[in-house]
C-alpha cells in the first residue's frame, strides 16, 4: 500500500516539475511562430503523460481483477461447496429421522386414537 501512495506521489511530482518547466518556456520572449510550436509542445508532452497516468491506472486495474477471480476461485468456491455439503446432509438427515421417527409416531398415535374411539363406542370412557 505504501509502494502504490509513494509511486502516486513521485508522478505527481513529475507532473508538477513538467508543468513549471512548461510554464517558464511559454513565458520567454519569443517569435508567434516559436510560440505556437512551444504551446503544441507542451500539450503534446501532457497528453503523453496522461497515457502513461492510464497505462498505470489500467494495470492497477488488471492486478485487482486478477486478485479477485483468486479470490472467487479460492476462497468463495469451497465455501459454497461446504454448504452445498452442509445443506445435503441435513436433507438427509431430515428424511432419516422422517422414516425413523415422524411416521412410527403417527401411526401409533392414529393406531390409539383409532382404539380410544373403539372403546368410547363400547361405553368405556377415559379418566
Amino acid at each position: 500500500m505504501r509502494a502504490i501512495i509513494a509511486s502516486v506521489v513521485a508522478i505527481a511530482v513529475i507532473v508538477l516539475a513538467l508543468l513549471i518547466t512548461g510554464i517558464y518556456f511559454l513565458m520567454r520572449p519569443q517569435t508567434p511562430a516559436d510560440e505556437v510550436s512551444r504551446i503544441r509542445d507542451v500539450f503534446i508532452i501532457v497528453v503523453g503523460l496522461e497515457t502513461l497516468v492510464i497505462g498505470a491506472a489500467l494495470v492497477i486495474l488488471l492486478i485487482q481483477l486478477a486478485s479477485l477471480i483468486n479470490l472467487l476461485q479460492n476462497e468463495v468456491r469451497p465455501i459454497l461447496q461446504a454448504t452445498s455439503e452442509t445443506v445435503n446432509t441435513l436433507r438427509g438427515t431430515a428424511l432419516f429421522l422422517e422414516e425413523s421417527v415422524v411416521e412410527p409416531v403417527i401411526k401409533l398415535n392414529s393406531y390409539l386414537a383409532s382404539l380410544q374411539r373403539v372403546l368410547e363406542l363400547m361405553g368405556i370412557k377415559r379418566k
